[in-house]
């Protein structure tokens, strides 16, 4: 990927006959105790360092096949320092008009309520489908103020295309169906997840740290040892809601750990 442009809200590169975006939504605080180690308590580095921030990242594809795709959506207003997505957007020259789909990697409310703007309007008014992982329509029919998106819905599964070049793969441990999507433009491949890290300053050199919210540790963390070690071995750029900004970047093997190395332009 060429980067061709990057500000402290938006990131924009080049792949082949595409285009790629990081759009930061904002940042949401957590306190340090939810990042635990192997034994399920608190990792001491980051309890010493006060309460985390994570940054709250969307990703915007165009080009042959992938034209108007949003990959999760932000937080809306459900806190005050997220649902900066439609500022972003004007930012970057995307045009909310033109997002037709959006892919969900699961509906916590940091990346499904952007749906809606802070003050309640719908971000998205020609949006056709919500591509959702399977598992997690239960819980965004237990949403009801995004009730008038049900029909939307296209529930997918682990291998499914959701557009071209664009496949669905599952990243187990999190929530509920937690999903990533796989790109491959032919010159760069892309993996865009949601919760796979929160904090990368840590987890990169021990991916055995985990957090609090993952459903199942375990399998949380297995997941992203394998994310790591197989970006890591095939030079993929990986793309994070809670990457660190911009919110992408590479993953390097630094002896038995890794390193990230972000995108820059």
């Amino acid at each position: 990927m060429i980067v061709t442009s990057h500000s402290d809200n938006v990131l924009s590169g080049t792949s082949g006959a595409w285009r790629i975006w990081s759009l930061s939504d904002g940042y949401i605080e957590m306190p340090a105790d939810l990042l635990r180690d192997s034994q399920n308590n608190p990792v001491p580095q980051a309890a010493e360092a006060g309460p985390l921030r994570l940054s709250v990242n969307c990703f915007a594809l165009a080009g042959p096949g992938v034209d108007g795709v949003l990959i999760d959506s932000g937080g809306g207003g459900w806190a005050s320092t997220v649902g900066r997505l439609e500022q972003t957007m004007a930012e970057a020259s995307i045009d909310p008009a033109s997002i037709k789909t959006l892919a969900l990697t699961h509906t916590h409310q940091d990346h499904v309520y952007g749906l809606l703007t802070p003050d309640g309007r719908v971000l998205f008014p020609n949006l056709r489908t919500i591509v959702i992982p399977e598992a997690a329509v239960e819980s965004f029919f237990a949403k009801a103020h995004l009730a008038q998106f049900r029909p939307l819905l296209r529930p997918v599964r682990n291998g499914d295309q959701v557009a071209e070049r664009l496949k669905a793969v599952a990243l187990p441990g999190h929530a509920p169906g937690h999903t990533g999507y796989t790109f491959d433009t032919g010159e760069d491949s892309f993996l865009f997840f949601g919760d796979v890290v929160h904090v990368p300053a840590l987890q990169f050199g021990n991916p055995t740290f985990s957090w609090g919210y993952d459903d199942d540790q375990a399998t949380a963390r297995a997941t992203r040892l394998k994310v790591f070690r197989d970006a890591a071995e095939a030079g993929t750029w990986i793309a994070g809601a809670h990457l660190g900004w911009p919110g992408i970047g590479r993953v390097v093997r630094r002896g038995e750990a890794y390193g990230y190395e972000p995108a820059a332009g």
